[in-house]
């Protein structure tokens, strides 16, 4: 179970930043973002026993701040 909840996080992570929408550094930093916090979340889950859960939640903080980032970037770059 740990290891799927792992799995659905980083399908996340490269689903997510599909809008065609965006401005490239909105995708570029909420995949980044939600690989970096999907990562981070795992390890520090699983001190704790809940490496799934920490994954999930890593990710979808990392996603949004990344792609809030990106977005700020893309703004200044004028897209």
């Amino acid at each position: 179970m740990k290891y799927s909840l792992a799995i659905l996080a980083l399908a996340a992570a490269f689903a997510l930043p599909s809008c065609s929408n965006q401005g490239p550094n909105t995708n570029t930093g909420m995949a980044t973002g939600a690989l970096l916090g999907a990562g981070t979340g795992a390890i520090i889950g699983h001190q704790s026993g809940h490496t799934g859960e920490g994954a999930l939640i890593g990710g979808a903080g990392g996603a949004l701040i990344g792609g809030a980032y990106g977005k700020s970037k893309d703004q200044r770059e004028g897209y």
